[in-house]
């Protein structure tokens, strides 16, 4: 029975990371110390022990995270409770509101990301010369709130009458673009190897939420006046429609344009927003066991031309509040609420008289690792690895051991510290068939389980997950002999 109970909860991670693996990850320390050919895309410097790599499109690399630093799994589905619309926990009277608030961060995030491989090529092109091509579609969404804003959301505005809240930590925003990079890696000295990667950038949509100031005090007929200085920039697909003194009065999806394939495509293979970006790496060897490395990336920008929409909010104006209290006692459901933020979201902003381009930054990433060679198979690493996202910095440190047989077969074990998380275990596994590479990794795997759903739909899941990354795919890998990397 107990076996049984392992398989099915290795079942369900296994289902449930494929599942919303349709929906790219800056990184993963699991994957740093592996030998694939993926782990350049963390430090171009490193390199596998194959001669050539190519990568199929789509099927190479499929990569995921979701992050956040308030909610675990096990707030969302919870034993004995059929999750729907309107029986999602938090809305319900019974939720524990006052657990849930002490949780909270002074400044909270939630970062989903994902990536999808188009095409890989690396090859060896002279004397510890290898150079590579990388075409990745990525999608980056960060969005960052106050502890005050949730407060207002639960226990409603009579409990604040009076008081203002600074809001100006609240931030989104969303990119969703194509990078094209051709890069290098080169043995400068016996000891020293030097990697670098260039990349242009395509943006396909993106939508950017500049707060240069944003004050809400609750008045006594339980009203909210807003003192903003908020900038919205839209390169997308939307249309609005404004009245005369330009404020919003509608917002549509432009379905039309998607009507046909060739109109589909046009869309995804725009190359107006564009932007540079640039990786750089090294690796050094002090002696024959240890090896250090370090690498930045990400370095870049794109700027944002074409299907503009600026939006703009400056000044006082009042708007209805979002109070889930309305909810739980049955005088307001939640598409009222729903469209209750939506009417006061137009109020606040109005469409800017011209069009204005604007350009993002991408995530930058540092990494700085240390691998002791213990044989020519087995190794112990280590991995700090940080995420500059604007003004904030998103740290992970790793502890790793790995197994790498030539280019047969390679496995780490991993143990992370990071998103205020200390029991994050991860393991990636590759192995090759012929001239077919498969690996799998999983920077996470949940240890804490619990029953979710009610009757015949209940189901064992994981608890207290608040961090998931997973990346997998398939290689064409040539010329596996098993050589000095350095």
């Amino acid at each position: 029975m107990k076996s049984t109970n392992v398989k099915n909860k290795f079942l369900v991670t296994a289902l449930f990371m494929l599942i919303i693996t349709s929906a790219r990850a800056q990184n993963s320390q699991v994957l740093y110390f592996m030998n694939l050919p993926q782990n350049h895309l963390l430090n171009p410097a490193l390199r596998p022990t194959n001669s050539v790599y190519i990568g199929l499109p789509a099927l190479t690399g499929i990569s995921i995270n979701i992050k956040n630093n308030f909610f675990n799994f096990s707030d969302v589905f919870s034993e004995g409770l059929d999750v729907n619309k309107s029986t999602i926990p938090f809305l319900q009277p019974d939720f524990d509101t006052e657990k849930f608030l002490s949780r909270l961060k002074k400044s909270n995030y939630l970062e989903p990301t994902a990536s999808v491989q188009l095409l890989g090529v690396g090859l060896n092109a002279g004397r510890d010369l290898y150079v590579f091509l990388d075409i990745v579609d990525n999608i980056d969404v960060n969005i960052a709130f106050p502890r005050d804003l949730m407060r207002l959301a639960f226990l409603g505005n009579e409990a604040f009458i009076g008081q203002t809240f600074d809001l100006s930590d609240l931030r989104a925003d969303y990119k969703y673009y194509r990078e094209i990079g051709i890069g290098a890696s080169k043995k400068i000295t016996p000891k020293l190897r030097f990697g670098a990667k260039a990349k242009l950038l395509f943006g396909i949509s993106a939508g950017s939420f500049q707060n240069y100031g944003l004050n809400l005090t609750v008045n006594n007929d339980f009203s909210n006046t807003l003192d903003a200085n908020m900038a919205f920039d839209i390169s997308g697909p939307f249309q609005f429609y404004t009245d005369s003194e330009n404020h919003i009065e509608d917002a549509k999806f432009d379905n039309e344009r998607f009507n046909t394939s060739k109109g589909t495509i046009r869309f995804l293979t725009n190359t107006r927003n564009a932007g540079f970006g640039i990786d750089l790496g090294a690796e050094y060897a002090v002696n024959d066991r240890i090896l250090i490395s370090a690498a930045i990336t990400d370095i870049g920008f794109i700027k944002w031309k074409s299907d503009l929409s600026n939006l703009e909010a400056v000044g006082n104006v009042e708007v209805s509040g979002m109070d889930f209290k309305d909810i739980y006692e049955e005088t307001a459901t939640i598409d009222e609420v729903a469209g209750n933020l939506i009417d006061s979201l137009k109020q606040v902003f109005h469409v800017a008289g011209t069009e204005k381009p604007f350009t993002t930054k991408l995530p930058v990433g540092i990494a700085i690792g240390g691998k002791y060679n213990l044989n020519e198979k087995f190794s112990i690493g280590v991995l700090s690895y940080s995420r500059i996202i604007g003004q904030q910095i998103k740290e992970a440190l790793t502890v790793s051991a790995n197994m790498n047989i030539g280019n047969s077969v390679s496995t780490t074990l991993a143990y992370t510290a990071c998103n205020h998380n200390y029991n994050n275990l991860g393991l990636g596994l590759g192995f090759r068939a012929s001239v077919f590479q498969f690996y799998f990794l999983l920077d996470r795997i949940p240890l804490s389980w619990e029953k979710a759903g009610s009757g015949n739909k209940s189901a064992t899941l994981p608890s207290n997950w608040n961090t998931i990354h997973t990346r997998f795919g398939m290689n064409l890998v040539f010329g596996n002999k098993a050589r000095n990397n350095m």
